[in-house]
């Protein structure tokens, strides 16, 4: 089931990256910040947040940008941020086979979780399949559209062959939705100076590891461990 579960966003994703060619270039947190702050301006985030929740189909590639990397500036986020409905959800996952009477428990609970944390990819992923399933297309492009956007702003940032052009991620759960989505097989992980490295298997595409940015993610832990003090 997950193979299919990958499969189905992974055609949206694609067809995102190849199809916009996209390039890429590292965050600019400052500016980013900035412009997310500032009320005048396009990206002002209450205004971007509001229409990524009502599936605005022209939101751009900065916008995303901004939202998903502006989010590390919003008081809702942290850094190591665990789904209330992981564990209902899991019995789902875990299921070789997903009844249609579950259907709309699978959609609140994703829902639900995709409410705490806007950015659940994971979940995100899964609700797109299970509208599938449903045969509720309208809905499942929405959010596969979603997920495959918010993939291309992650991908925009980097490409992942070092540490000073890795991906750059405000969640390591991120790293695996990436991993997953291109059916790599990963083999270990290590922490190499602001970025995890996830060594993978070998496979006729002869990539040894990719490399994910999470210096914001330790920095922003760093100051939410502080506060909770």
């Amino acid at each position: 089931m997950k193979n299919v579960l990958f499969y189905l966003c992974l055609l949206v994703t694609l067809s995102h990256v190849y199809s916009q060619e996209l390039t890429f270039k590292a965050p600019d947190y400052k500016m980013i910040e900035s412009v997310t702050k500032d009320s005048t301006t396009a990206y002002f985030y209450p205004k971007l947040m509001s229409r990524l929740l009502e599936y605005d189909s022209t939101l751009t590639l900065q916008d995303y940008r901004c939202l998903y990397f502006g989010y590390i500036y919003q008081k809702e986020y942290k850094p190591y941020w665990q789904s209330s409905q992981e564990k209902e959800l899991l019995q789902y996952y875990q299921s070789s086979e997903i009844k249609e009477k579950d259907y709309a428990k699978i959609i609140n609970l994703a829902t639900q979780s995709i409410n705490e944390f806007p950015f659940d990819l994971r979940q995100m992923n899964y609700l797109a399949y299970i509208y599938h399933l449903k045969g509720d297309n309208q809905m499942q492009k929405k959010v596969s559209r979603k997920f495959g956007c918010i993939m291309d702003a992650i991908m925009s940032s980097g490409d992942g062959k070092t540490c000073e052009t890795a991906f750059h991620v405000i969640s390591v759960g991120h790293e695996y939705v990436l991993l997953n989505l291109f059916q790599f097989e990963f083999k270990s992980q290590s922490l190499t100076g602001n970025c995890d490295y996830m060594a993978l298997k070998k496979d006729d595409r002869n990539i040894e590891g990719i490399y994910f940015n999470i210096a914001k993610l330790f920095e922003k832990n760093k100051l939410y461990l502080e506060d909770k003090k």
